[in-house]
């Protein structure tokens, strides 16, 4: 029987890590989760009353931590993102932070940073300090240099995996990990057209004004008749321009909440206790959970 083991989760969201290493068979005994989003929190804490929740991941001190065998996270991805900034890791007078060195010593010369991305570096800090056995970082596509940067850090090569292999959604992200998972996966044979809501609230349904969103440039609008759906983005929580919209016969309309877990494998029901505008941007924010499943099922 496999020993269980301590886990820290940096960047936790609602805790998909938790439900990917339930459906590995890996037993925890302590899992330290880093997250700072009070609305993300109260959905872990819903389905998994016994995370040691330890606030922000700069706190976070890993004297208090013992025997962590797996660290995991998917650090903010906005100033990567080739739809976002893509200025990468900066301060906000523009210095380039390339190295956990350069970054500790501007924390500690009081340089602030442009947005949250500079986070990477306080994921490095504990992987150092608390010395895993595993390590699994997620992250969007980028450009090919912070890329560079980001895997000569870590020491090992990321695999681009999409999620449409597991589910109805096509996300395409980059995995850092070094536990020696198979990268030859089978296609789970996932499609939206077998899984779309069939009834759905009324307030999901464009009207009026709101059915320009249709004619945009950037409008995102599938069928129930679509194979796949594309990449579930956070603002989807604010019903932006580029929101995924479903032309559902007649109507158009915005995804229900269970057709958004199952986009992200996440058990349906599982953000019950979110508003509905929230849960999308805890699921647009986080990971395809059978993706981490795959790989955290090679783990000894």
């Amino acid at each position: 029987m496999k020993e269980e083991i301590n886990v820290l989760s940096l960047f936790d969201g609602m805790s998909c890590g938790q439900i990917a290493l339930g459906r590995a068979g890996i037993k925890v005994d302590k899992y330290f989760a880093s997250e700072i989003d009070q609305r993300a929190i109260s959905v872990t804490m819903d389905n998994y009353p016994n995370t040691i929740q330890l606030g922000s991941v700069i706190d976070v001190n890993a004297e208090r931590l013992s025997n962590i065998k797996l660290l995991i996270g998917g650090s903010p991805c906005q100033s990567f993102s080739l739809a976002g900034t893509k200025k990468g890791m900066v301060t906000t007078e523009n210095i380039e932070v390339l190295t956990l060195e350069h970054y500790l010593q501007l924390k500690n010369d009081g340089y602030s940073f442009s947005g949250q991305s500079y986070l990477f570096w306080e994921y490095v800090r504990l992987l150092k300090e608390t010395n895993p056995t595993y390590f699994l970082l997620e992250n969007v596509m980028m450009s090919p240099k912070w890329k560079q940067i980001i895997t000569n850090t870590l020491g090992v090569e990321p695999r681009v995996i999409n999620s449409s292999i597991f589910s109805i959604q096509s996300r395409n992200r980059l995995y850092w990990t070094n536990i020696p998972f198979d990268i030859n996966i089978d296609d789970k044979g996932q499609f939206f057209k077998d899984n779309y809501s069939k009834e759905y609230d009324d307030s999901l349904v464009l009207k009026g004004r709101g059915l320009n969103k249709i004619e945009r440039p950037r409008s995102r609008v599938y069928s129930i008749d679509s194979e796949k759906l594309p990449t579930l983005l956070k603002e989807q929580e604010s019903k932006a321009t580029d929101s995924i919209v479903i032309k559902h016969g007649e109507v158009y309309r915005y995804p229900t909440r269970d057709e958004a877990e199952i986009m992200q494998t996440v058990p349906v029901g599982y953000t019950k206790v979110a508003k509905y505008n929230d849960a999308m941007g805890m699921l647009g924010n986080g990971w395809t959970v059978d993706v981490i499943t795959h790989i955290l099922s090679s783990i000894d």
